[in-house]
């Protein structure tokens, strides 16, 4: 079956009949103490929150996360945000469906992104750091997965080739702030590619993406520790104190304790590191909430990683001086105004006296 509607399309009081996918079905309660049905559909576009009031449960038993459904309802907007009213949702075959339809990914193609990143490695100039960068991104496992997977479940870069495109944007921010404030730049694009690295075993792929056994017990901070260890094994002498702080870096780009970091930053570089992972990130979920918010206006429906709405147009920009028309220019000369002198041109007693003038202590 061929999907013609898309998220995006989908616009206030509109029918809609259009194939998604189902990235979350749960029964809930309504204040009546009735149950209705929340769903979030899907596809390449974006989500889109879908509510079903009626034979809840029946229907709960028959679709599950991941399965292709026909919805047919109405476009709904409600506390800010579209959602669909389901009359109906019957799960279909996925047999001929188009899998690409349905999967958000990077507008970048990765292997360009790939190149790019091989770029920026080519310059760094610490010859040990240079090696554990090629030898682990040329990995056929890693160099595979980097390309293709989500550096997030949701949030940031959550699409395929999202982690690759974090990635590369970090080591670029990573080149132009270490020459800012003169931190080794070797580390910090060192740590701007590896900081993430371990996501590839934290997130599975394809259109739904969940975490892993691994992601849950152990986390992407651990696994990227991990592969410095078993890839600086593969390195002839490689210098302890060189591992030791990339490894720090990695430890520490979360930031703080408390939203993950296994050590807070001690470093000028694991500093850098952890504010460039946060710009990149958090700019990424500002931009896609411009380009993917459905609403009409200036402003965005309310964000709730980012709690706030997104102001949405360009903002405005006077690049030349106006002209000035003749007769503009005769009403100017009639209503020429007096020169006002400056502050600093009034001599100092009389500046004082005029501000003096008609002060009257309280009583």
């Amino acid at each position: 079956m061929e999907k013609k509607i898309f998220v995006k399309d989908l616009e206030v009081k509109e029918s809609v009949s259009s194939v998604f996918m189902v990235k979350y079905i749960a029964l809930m309660e309504a204040k009546d103490g009735k149950n209705y049905l929340n769903v979030i559909l899907t596809d390449k576009t974006g989500d889109i929150e879908a509510r079903k009031w009626s034979d809840a449960e029946d229907t709960l038993n028959n679709i599950k996360k991941g399965d292709f459904v026909v919805v047919d309802g109405k476009v709904n907007y409600y506390q800010n945000r579209f959602q669909i009213i389901i009359k109906s949702i019957v799960k279909i075959d996925s047999e001929g469906m188009n899998e690409l339809d349905f999967i958000a990914s990077s507008k970048k193609p990765p292997d360009e992104m790939f190149d790019s990143l091989i770029q920026i490695v080519e310059e760094v100039n610490d010859v040990y750091i240079k090696d554990l960068l090629k030898m682990m991104l040329f990995d056929n496992e890693i160099q595979k997965r980097v390309k293709k997977w989500s550096a997030a479940k949701t949030v940031h870069h959550a699409y395929q080739g999202g982690l690759l495109e974090h990635i590369l944007s970090c080591a670029r921010l990573a080149n132009i702030m270490a020459a800012h404030y003169g931190a080794n730049s070797n580390y910090v694009i060192a740590g701007a590619i590896l900081h993430d690295i371990g996501k590839i075993y934290e997130l599975t792929d394809g259109p739904m993406i969940e975490y892993t056994e691994e992601g849950k017990l152990v986390g992407h901070i651990v696994k990227a520790a991990e592969l410095i260890d078993r890839f600086t094994y593969k390195i002839q002498n490689f210098p302890f104190q060189v591992k030791l702080h990339l490894k720090h870096i990695v430890l520490s780009h979360h930031g703080e304790v408390a939203y993950g970091a296994v050590q807070l930053p001690m470093t000028s570089e694991a500093f850098l590191v952890h504010f460039i992972d946060l710009i990149d990130s958090k700019m990424n979920s500002v931009m896609q909430a411009k380009h993917s918010d459905q609403l009409t206006g200036h402003w965005s429906g309310y964000i709730k990683h980012l709690d706030r709405m997104i102001f949405k147009d360009e903002l405005p920009s006077f690049l030349n001086h106006i002209e000035v028309l003749p007769e503009q220019e005769d009403v100017a000369q009639k209503t020429k105004l007096h020169k006002v002198p400056k502050h600093s041109d009034i001599p100092l007693k009389q500046n004082l006296a005029e501000q003096l003038k008609g002060f009257r202590p309280k009583e």
